[in-house]
């Protein structure tokens, strides 16, 4: 099959086209690198040994998406694409809602135009807002508490009324949990801008040393060592989850959710204290009040995963944290590009 993935050069794009090209789908990668580097896409092309076309252009750019469906046959469409940082969304919520909610409306009405009508979505766990009912199951009632995770429950109910509208459509909704991790080549991986707002990279910057200490949001949760509990996924999981998607939604019809986790929890300081024994390092850290919209434990029931998709998270925190130790230590600073890698 031939994807279209729309931000396929971020964190979990990029690893998701690994897994795609592996399994020996031609994909078509669209990103504005807003918040990604184009050196991410050549260090995929460099682990698969494939090559791929990648379009540079903004999802909101009708022209340009009209002319990549126009110029190929493309078969289905992973949706990456959107801005993702819940502090800035509170900052800047229309920004949020231009990218992320009118660049999906856009890019559902160039796929209907051009009769591709497979879709696969990236969706969050925030959608269940702040239920306090754990595991999430995909039938709770949702809801959402920042302007990015509103976005995310607005596309979900824009496909489903898209899909309502035409029995043609066959969309996944991939609800995430906590993804973290690296390909086990350490040469792609997550590299955020500025300080992270993820536990994760937060913790490995501390290890190596660019950040001096990690700040734990509250250590007096109903928990079991008083820290937020979440579910961790490794990326490849996370990755291979749409793989199994994508097989889904080009055999049937309908709108389906998904949880992609674990079905376990993890504390801050469980997470820590792994990361540690992992790198040999001590993360030195201090404990701050609790952040407004947190609660206490996070994690998902993937039963129904497990059954339609026939998948399963095979990573364990062990290999979450290894992976990522490894691409910290072997790029410091992300995919920036030294002087010393453009003289070689």
């Amino acid at each position: 099959m031939k994807i279209l993935i729309t931000g396929g050069a971020g964190y979990i794009g990029t690893h998701t086209c690994v897994e795609l090209l592996n399994e020996g789908h031609e994909i078509l990668v669209l990103d504005n690198f807003s918040n990604s580097k184009p050196e991410a896409l050549e260090r995929v092309g460099e682990i698969t040994g494939k090559f791929f076309e990648v379009c540079e252009a903004d999802l909101k750019d009708r022209a340009t998406l009209e002319s990549i469906f126009y110029q190929n046959e493309i078969d289905a469409v992973i949706h990456f694409a959107g801005s993702k940082a819940v502090g800035e969304s509170v900052e800047k919520p229309l920004k949020y809602y231009q990218n992320n909610v009118a660049g999906t409306v856009t890019l559902c009405e160039v796929m209907d135009k051009y009769n591709v009508r497979n879709l696969v979505f990236s969706s969050s766990a925030t959608v269940y807002g702040e239920n306090n009912q754990v595991p999430f199951t995909e039938d709770l009632p949702l809801s959402a508490t920042n302007p990015y995770g509103r976005s995310k429950l607005m596309i979900e109910e824009i496909l489903r009324d898209t899909a309502a509208s035409n029995s043609d459509w066959s969309i996944a909704l991939l609800r995430y949990f906590n993804p973290v991790g690296a390909h086990e080549s350490g040469r792609i991986g997550e590299d955020p801008n500025g300080i992270p707002n993820n536990l994760m990279p937060y913790i490995s910057q501390v290890a190596v040393g660019k950040l001096p200490e990690l700040q734990v949001f509250g250590d007096d949760y109903p928990t079991r060592d008083g820290t937020g509990v979440r579910d961790y996924i490794h990326v490849v999981d996370l990755a291979l989850g749409h793989v199994r998607a994508l097989e889904k939604i080009v055999t049937g019809i309908g709108i389906h959710s998904y949880n992609l986790g674990t079905g376990h929890g993890c504390s801050v300081l469980e997470l820590l204290k792994s990361f540690e024994a992992v790198s040999g390092s001590t993360i030195p850290y201090r404990i701050t009040a609790r952040r407004p919209g947190d609660i206490a434990e996070c994690y998902a029931d993937v039963t129904k995963a497990e059954r339609d998709l026939g998948w399963k998270a095979a990573l364990g925190i062990e290999e979450m944290c290894m992976s990522t130790w490894k691409w910290q230590t072997l790029n410091p600073n992300g995919y920036e590009v030294t002087e010393e890698e453009v003289t070689v």
